[in-house]
């Protein structure tokens, strides 16, 4: 299985700015160098000059979020995309306070972000990718070899949109957006 995270960070630029319409800078959270993380900052600094958007990388390691959201705020970012990472990941119930906090409306790739607080996810459905991996599981299990089988990609992603959030941040999610939505928590 493979990820196409690199191309999901130029859609979640995009969402979250039709998410918060008139937002003129976008931080973009990126742990320091991991090299998913800078590809992706390419692919999005492509798409915030389509979007007519500046973006504003800061990176953070674990205990650096104060610093960082200190940042975003001194630099007046409108809202914000963590790029995926397993350090994220483990800390998201601390980011998603943090942009709560911040009035920071955030996105994240995957759904326990927005679980734990955040207001948006894009990104694969990772259900759907344990079950894929599970089929591969058993192929191999059965004889076959794993360098003869191919390398797949996500077919299926999910949009998941935290209104408790949004209305805690004051935000207003557009009527379109919310109908694009696997998933409204309300």
């Amino acid at each position: 299985m493979t990820s196409t995270a690199l191309e999901l960070a130029a859609k979640r630029l995009e969402l979250v700015r039709e998410a918060v319409p008139g937002v003129g800078r976008i931080g973009v959270l990126g742990y320091p160098g991991f090299a998913p993380a800078a590809r992706a900052l390419v692919a999005m600094q492509e798409a915030a000059r389509m979007l007519g958007v500046q973006i504003q990388p800061v990176e953070a390691r674990e205990g650096q979020f104060d610093a960082a959201f200190a940042e975003l705020s001194q630099n007046r970012a409108g809202a914000l995309v963590v790029l995926p990472h397993g350090t994220y990941f483990r800390e998201r119930k601390v980011l998603a306070d943090l942009a709560g906090k911040n009035r920071l409306p955030t996105i994240y790739e995957f759904r326990p972000y927005v679980d734990a607080g955040g207001l948006m996810s894009y990104g694969a459905d990772v259900l759907d990718l344990y079950r894929r991996a599970a089929r591969y599981i058993d192929k191999i299990l059965k004889g076959a070899k794993p360098a003869d089988l191919p390398v797949e990609q996500p077919t299926k992603f999910e949009l998941v949109i935290n209104l408790k959030t949004a209305t805690a941040l004051g935000l207003t999610i557009p009527q379109s957006l919310l109908l694009r939505a696997d998933q409204v928590i309300e």
